[in-house]
């Protein structure tokens, strides 16, 4: 199985991005997928996460009110759609999925680089 992320780029500060992360390989059910990122220098954070259970949404504190986490299970897609960047939101964002309930991530995608320039 291979999480294959995409959508990252360079954008002003203020404008939106929409990252993408698709699942390929054989089937696998996974019981939630998140969006993680690691700005240089820093250690890896969390941002937000969706369990396909239930549906409920899960978000850092410092992106709440400007990212939205949405997906489709059965395509274990997800996406996050990120408004009102700022510099600090420059980072490599990493797509994960929990296919073990064993209250960690399994699969990692490679990574989409995201610039927010002032």
């Amino acid at each position: 199985v291979q999480l294959q992320a995409s959508g990252g780029g360079l954008v002003q500060a203020g404008g939106s991005l929409r990252l993408s992360c698709a699942a390929s390989g054989r089937t696998f059910r996974s019981f939630r997928m998140a969006w993680f990122r690691q700005a240089p220098g820093k250690e890896r954070e969390f941002v937000a996460a969706i369990r396909w259970s239930g549906g409920r949404l899960y978000y850092a504190d410092s992106v709440k009110g400007r990212f939205t986490i949405s997906g489709d299970n059965a395509k274990n897609t997800v996406y996050l759609q990120m408004n009102s960047l700022k510099n600090e939101d420059t980072a490599v964002y990493y797509c994960a999925a929990d296919t073990q309930r064993v209250g960690s991530y399994n699969y990692w995608g490679q990574g989409t680089l995201v610039t927010v320039s002032s």
